[in-house]
């Protein structure tokens, strides 16, 4: 499997519904991120869905390489 591309060494922070769904870009290509937009198509990645449990703001992984994916937990910080 590829290494994902890092469209920012920063978590994207965005407000969200509960009970609503969620799909982060996983592969880094999509031109919405931090959701997927299709670009993984025919390669090694596949969205993540985050269905939010409340309503507020989440922050999204924005360099694709955090262990609690599809949320940041500071990975982005060794990058």
């Amino acid at each position: 499997m590829s290494d994902p591309h890092i469209p920012q060494k920063s978590p994207y922070a965005v407000d969200v519904e509960a009970g609503k769904s969620y799909w982060w870009c996983a592969c880094g290509q999509s031109k919405t991120q931090p959701f997927c937009d299709g670009s993984h198509k025919g390669g090694d990645f596949s969205p993540v869905e985050y269905k939010a449990d409340k309503s507020g703001t989440a922050y999204f992984c924005g360099c694709k390489h955090s262990a609690k994916a599809p949320l940041c937990d500071g990975t982005h910080k060794s990058l």
